[in-house]
C-alpha cells in the first residue's frame, strides 16, 4: 500500500486513487493493455456497458485448457479507437500483476505437435442495457452458466463452527495494563472494526455466558476509555503498551487519524450489541456510558455528512475532520445509523442514513460499477468489503423504511458483489494444500484489486443481508451466494481431518491463492500464521444465517447449514452426514410474514434441532 502524497490530505476535490493495478494507459503515449491469467479472476470473464449502444456484453469462458490457465487481455490501439478481448491459451503475459506492482511472468508458450488440437469453450451474451445496473444483474444471471452449479461440501456442522470459532477467540483474552479485551489481529495490539475489534465480542455475548459476558463489558468500557475522541470517531489502533497507532499520516500533518470504515462498523456493531444485551433478558447491564457512546459516534457521522456530504476515507478523532475524501469507505454508515435509528429513535440518524446511501449508490454503484476502498490495507482500490459493506446498508435503510426502491438498490449490489466471489469451483494444483483436501472454494472472496487473492468470507459479517434479501424477494440466486460463500469458509478452517494452515484447530488463513501474484509455488497454499478475522466471519454466518429455513405455506426450503432436509406436509426431516453432532437452527415463517423484516438479534430465538453425527431426526413444524 503506498503513502498517500501530500495534495491527497484535507482535499475534498481528491481523484479516485488506486494503487498500481493492472489499468489500461491513461497516458496515450503507451501501450494501453489489461493481461492476465484466469487465476486473477473470480469467475474467467469480461464485460462491459455501451452507453452508445445501449448494449450490454458479457463474454464467459473456463479456467484451463489443457494447457493450465488461459490468458485474458484487454487491448487497445495506438490512437484508442478500437479495444480488443483476447482469451489465449496458454496464458503468456509479459509481466505478472502482484501486490500493488508487476514483474516477470516466466510464461512459456506451449509446443504443438502436428496432429494436436485444443478446445476453447464460451459463452457469449449481448443485450439491451440501459445503465450498468443492467450489466451487474444479467451477470449475477448467467456467471454460473458456463461453469454450472458447484458443489458445496457438507463438512462441520454451524453449531460446532461456534464452538471452535468462539473457543478461539475467546482463548485470546488480553489482560493488559491500559485495558481488557478480545485480541482481533495483531498480538496483543487492539484493532477496532474490520478485522474483528468490537465485535468479536458480538459472537462471545451470543454464547450466553456469565463469564464472557463480563468480559464484554469489560472490552466496552476499555473501548470508550481509551479510543473515543472528542469528535464521538474512535481511533483505530492502540499498542500493547497504551499508545495509539495513526492509521495515514503525512509529516505535514501530526493529527493523529483513523479509518472511516473502523467507525462504521464500531457504530453497527455496538448497537447491534446493545439489541443483543436486551434479547439475552441482560438489558440492565448496559452501561449508561456505553449508550452514550454509541449516540456520540452516531451524532459524528451525522456532523460530517452535514459539512462535507460524504464520509471521507480517513478522518481525525480528535476534531471530526475528514482527512482523506473519496472512496467508498463510508459504505456501512447508512447502516450504523439506520440501526442506531431502530435504538435511540433520533429521526436525524435516519434521514442521513438515506441520504448518505442514496448518495453512495449514484455515485459509486450506479455511475462507476464499483465501490472502493474500504479495507486497511489498500489505497482506494475496488474491493470486495466496501460493496458487500454497502449491501448492508441498503438492506438495513429498507428494513426500517419499507420502502422498496431500496430493495432494488440491493439487488444491484447484490449483482455487483457477485462478481467478486467465485462463481466455480477452481482447479488447484493437485500437490498443493488446497489440492489436497480437494477443497471445493466456489464463493471465496476476492478482496481487492489491489491484493490479488480470496478470502473465506466477508471481512467481517456474516452476510445474512443476502439471507434478508433471498427472503424478501424469495429470488434463490442471493441465497446460493451466501450460501457458497459460508461453505468455503469452512474449506479452509484447521481440523483433525482437514488441516489447513496447521496454526491449531479452528484457525484460519486469509489467503486462498489462485493467482500467482506471490509466485507460482504458492497457488494452492496457505499463507504461513492464521487469520482470526476468518474464524470471527465463520462464527458470524453460522450464528447469523439460519440452519434451515422453512416457509411453511408454500413448502419453501433452504438448507445453509451443512446437513440435508427435506418437508413433506409439516414434517421436516434433517440428516446429518457429518462427523460432528449438530444443533440445527430452523427459522420457520409462513411467506406473509416473510414480507417483514426481521430483528437483528433476530437468530437468538430461533430453535435448535439436535442431530447426531451419521443420523437424521423429524420434527413437525408450524
Amino acid at each position: 500500500m503506498p503513502d498517500y502524497p501530500k495534495d491527497m490530505y484535507y482535499n475534498p476535490n481528491v481523484p479516485l486513487t488506486f494503487s498500481n493495478d493492472p489499468q489500461l494507459s491513461p497516458d496515450p503515449s503507451k501501450p494501453s493493455l489489461i493481461d492476465l491469467q484466469t487465476g486473477n479472476m473470480a469467475t474467467p470473464a469480461v464485460c462491459f456497458y455501451s452507453p452508445k449502444l445501449k448494449k450490454g456484453f458479457i463474454l464467459l469462458t473456463e479456467q484451463q485448457t489443457r494447457f493450465g490457465n488461459s490468458g485474458i487481455s484487454v487491448s487497445e490501439n495506438t490512437d484508442r479507437s478500437v479495444a480488443s478481448i483476447q482469451v489465449s491459451a496458454p496464458s503468456v503475459r509479459k509481466l505478472r500483476a502482484g501486490f500493488g506492482d508487476f514483474s516477470p511472468s516466466g510464461d512459456k508458450a506451449a509446443d504443438w505437435k502436428t496432429g494436436d488440437e485444443l478446445t476453447l469453450n464460451f459463452k457469449l451474451f449481448s443485450f439491451p442495457a440501459n445503465s450498468i445496473p443492467d450489466l451487474l444483474k444479467k451477470f449475477m444471471e448467467v456467471r454460473k452458466s458456463l461453469s454450472g452449479e458447484n458443489n458445496p461440501r457438507n463438512l462441520l456442522p454451524m453449531s460446532k463452527q461456534v464452538e471452535v470459532g468462539t473457543g478461539l477467540i475467546a482463548s485470546r483474552w488480553v489482560e493488559a495494563p491500559f485495558g481488557k479485551f478480545y485480541a482481533p489481529e495483531g498480538g496483543n495490539n487492539f484493532q477496532l472494526g474490520w478485522v474483528g475489534g468490537m465485535m468479536n465480542t458480538f459472537a462471545i455475548l451470543s454464547l450466553n455466558d456469565a463469564k464472557e459476558r463480563e468480559r464484554v463489558g469489560l472490552e466496552f468500557d476499555f473501548v470508550i476509555d481509551k479510543l473515543q475522541g472528542k469528535s464521538g470517531y474512535f481511533y483505530g489502533i492502540i499498542t500493547a503498551a497504551g499508545k495509539i497507532v495513526p492509521e495515514r499520516q503525512h509529516k505535514d500533518y501530526p493529527q493523529i487519524q483513523a479509518m472511516v470504515r473502523k467507525n462504521c462498523d464500531v457504530l453497527l456493531w455496538m448497537t447491534k450489541q446493545l439489541m443483543l444485551y436486551k434479547e439475552l433478558g441482560y438489558g440492565k447491564e448496559i452501561k449508561p456510558k456505553w449508550e452514550e457512546a454509541t449516540k456520540k459516534l452516531a451524532q459524528a457521522f451525522v456532523n460530517t455528512w452535514k459539512k462535507d456530504g460524504q464520509f471521507g476515507q480517513y478522518i481525525v478523532p480528535e476534531t471530526g475532520e475528514v482527512a482523506v475524501f473519496n472512496s467508498t469507505a463510508g459504505a456501512i454508515a447508512p447502516a450504523g445509523l439506520a440501526v442506531a435509528y431502530l435504538y435511540f429513535g433520533n429521526k436525524e440518524f435516519l434521514e442521513v442514513a438515506k441520504a448518505s446511501a442514496a448518495y453512495y449508490y449514484k455515485r459509486d454503484v450506479e455511475k462507476q460499477g464499483l465501490t472502493t476502498g474500504h479495507s486497511g490495507d489498500i489505497s482506494q482500490d475496488a474491493d470486495a468489503d466496501s460493496c458487500f459493506g454497502f449491501l448492508e446498508s441498503l438492506i438495513a435503510v429498507y428494513n426500517v423504511t419499507k420502502d422498496v426502491q431500496w430493495l432494488e438498490k440491493a439487488k444491484v449490489t447484490a449483482a455487483l458483489g457477485s462478481t467478486w466471489a467465485f462463481s466455480y469451483d477452481p482447479i488447484f494444483p493437485a500437490a498443493s494444500q488446497i489440492g489436497k483436501n480437494k477443497s471445493n472454494m466456489a464463493g471465496s472472496v476476492w478482496a481487492s484489486t489491489q491484493n490479488k487473492h480470496a478470502a473465506p468470507g466477508i471481512c467481517t459479517t456474516s452476510g445474512d443481508y443476502l439471507f434478508k434479501l433471498y427472503r424478501a424477494t424469495g429470488d434463490k440466486k442471493y441465497a446460493d451466494l451466501i450460501r457458497d460463500i459460508q461453505h468455503a469458509n469452512v474449506e479452509t478452517l484447521d481440523m483433525p481431518e482437514k488441516r489447513t494452515t496447521n496454526s491449531g484447530f479452528g484457525a484460519q488463513m486469509e489467503r486462498i491463492q489462485l493467482s500467482d501474484a506471490e509466485g507460482k509455488s504458492v497457488i494452492g497454499n496457505y499463507y504461513p500464521g492464521f487469520n482470526i478475522w476468518c474464524v470471527t466471519d465463520g462464527v458470524f454466518m453460522a450464528l447469523e444465517l439460519p440452519g434451515v429455513y422453512v416457509q411453511t405455506d408454500t413448502k419453501k426450503i433452504y438448507v445453509f447449514d451443512h446437513v440435508e432436509a427435506t418437508l413433506k406436509g409439516n414434517v421436516l426431516t434433517i440428516k446429518n452426514n457429518t462427523a460432528y453432532d449438530a444443533k440445527v437452527s430452523v427459522f420457520a415463517e409462513t411467506s406473509k410474514q416473510a414480507q417483514t423484516p426481521m430483528s437483528y438479534v433476530a437468530f437468538a430465538k430461533w430453535p435448535k434441532v439436535e442431530v447426531k453425527a451419521g443420523t437424521e431426526i423429524s420434527i413437525n413444524v408450524k
